[in-house]
């Protein structure tokens, strides 16, 4: 094996197989590493597979692991790890980190704020770890020791809305279709704005409820306005943003992040939000659309005042957006991040090749 063979290496984890937030920012990040001469391997479950198809689509090595169950899949991670303590781990997600706890060079990044018995195991799962990384200060804030490593999109086209004269408002929601992500508060909202204003609503994204009586609620707020509402099931994003003249962002939950709102921005496309966790963070001080979340009446204040505005024009505030977006949320402001904490580690561990799992 010649010195040319050997690099340094980081290895990056998945929490799950299936294609959320956190795995989002895992294969962002892996390609960052990537592009700053790593060795890069990615382990995520072998089913489902969809983190372990991504990877590859994106040229990264991968390790899928067998296991036809969350636990089995922690249990493979944990061996695999054993086998390997000197590699240095990036854990996305608490699961993976809990697994690997305590052995050998790792980062724990958590992009979810643990909530109730998570936060024994987030304590648990970060012992002895070089960093515990989190997506937003509120976050930090919640989470003794972490640094923030805020997330970036991928790259976004600056497409400002261009609404035709005399033609009703799209307000649009793209994400998943629960209570937690303030959909029954906008559908409440909605049916007060549309008594004075001309508007439509797109409900673009997923339905998962937790609960039956949940998905019922829902519902039954969504009838009130089921005569404006069109609901196309999931949209790309950038095919969302081209159908709106204004989203909104109406979390009723506390969010770590809000990336949506981060391509918003980098789009140029208005957007509305709610002040729950990160989301004013992301969107900044001077974002003049926040409503009180869970609230009904807010929201619809504060739609009815975008709307207004919006008649007057948007450009200035979509440029404003936009540089914001460059300077903290584009690939190159995520790239500079990610460099500037590595600067702050001991340099990968040498040693391993690939062939060596």
């Amino acid at each position: 094996m010649s010195a040319a063979d050997v690099r340094p290496r980081f290895v990056l984890a998945a929490n799950q197989g299936e294609l959320g937030g956190g795995e989002v920012m895992l294969l962002a990040t892996a390609q960052v590493l990537q592009r700053f001469g790593l060795d890069v391997s990615v382990i995520a479950p072998a089913r489902p597979a969809l983190v372990v198809e991504a990877a590859a689509a994106r040229g990264l090595p991968t390790i899928p692991l067998p296991g036809a169950t969350r636990r089995g899949y922690l249990a493979a991670l944990a061996r695999w790890r054993l086998r390997h303590p000197a590699v240095p781990l990036w854990c996305h997600g608490l699961a993976p980190a809990l697994a690997t706890a305590g052995i050998g060079p790792r980062l724990v990044h958590l992009h979810q704020l643990p909530r109730r018995w998570h936060r024994r195991a987030a304590a648990l799962a970060s012992w002895r770890a070089a960093r515990v990384l989190v997506p937003s200060h509120h976050v930090a804030a919640r989470v003794p020791g972490a640094e923030v490593l805020e997330n970036w999109t991928a790259e976004v086209p600056f497409a400002p809305s261009r609404r035709a004269p005399g033609t009703p408002f799209t307000v649009g929601f793209l994400g998943r279709l629960t209570r937690d992500k303030g959909v029954d508060v906008l559908a409440r909202a909605m049916a007060h704005v549309a008594a004075e204003h001309e508007v439509r609503l797109l409900l673009a994204g997923e339905t998962r409820f937790g609960r039956p009586d949940e998905a019922a609620a829902l519902e039954a707020a969504l009838r009130d306005v089921e005569g404006i509402t069109e609901r196309p099931g999931w949209m790309a994003r950038d095919a969302f943003f081209a159908a709106v003249d204004l989203a909104v962002f109406p979390s009723s939950a506390p969010e770590s992040f809000g990336l949506v709102a981060a391509e918003a921005m980098a789009a140029g496309v208005p957007f509305v939000i709610s002040d729950a966790g990160a989301l004013p963070e992301v969107a900044g001080p001077d974002h003049p659309w926040v409503a009180r979340h869970g609230e009904a009446e807010d929201l619809a204040r504060v739609l009815a005042r975008a709307l207004e505005e919006l008649r007057q024009g948007d450009e200035q505030r979509a440029h404003r957006a936009r540089e914001r977006w460059q300077r903290e949320y584009s690939p190159q402001a995520g790239e500079a991040r990610v460099a500037r904490m590595l600067s702050g580690l001991a340099a990968p561990a040498h040693g391993e090749r690939r062939g060596d799992r």
